[in-house]
């Protein structure tokens, strides 16, 4: 298993990192903590995330040793959230910040 910090990441390479086992290491609570690259969360994560299940969350994205340490570092929903952003900013993302879809830059002809 491979450890590598926070770097800016393709959505290709996440999802290489998730099926190889590889983590990148980011903060939670003031400690590292090793998780798959924010942009190889799968659907079914996001959905305990804004479900509110964190335990679920957390087990899903994090390795079994950082998982452990989870556990015992009990943070406050606060340092859940910066955990999330930092990680996604791993993978050249911010969760829950959609900018989304842009305006046509296609005319709509008027009849």
């Amino acid at each position: 298993m491979t450890t590598t910090r926070t770097t800016a990441t393709t959505a290709a390479e996440a999802q290489e990192t998730e099926a190889t086992g590889h983590y990148v290491t980011t903060q939670l609570a003031g400690k590292d903590v090793e998780t798959v690259p924010g942009g190889a969360w799968r659907q079914s994560t996001m959905r305990k995330l804004r479900a509110g299940d964190i335990d679920g969350f957390m087990e899903d994205v994090l390795s079994p040793d950082s998982y452990e340490l989870f556990l015992e570092l009990d943070p406050t929903n606060d340092e859940v959230g910066e955990f999330a952003n930092a990680a996604g900013e791993a993978a050249g993302e911010q969760m829950g910040k959609s900018s989304g879809p842009s305006a046509s830059s296609k005319r709509t002809p008027r009849r």
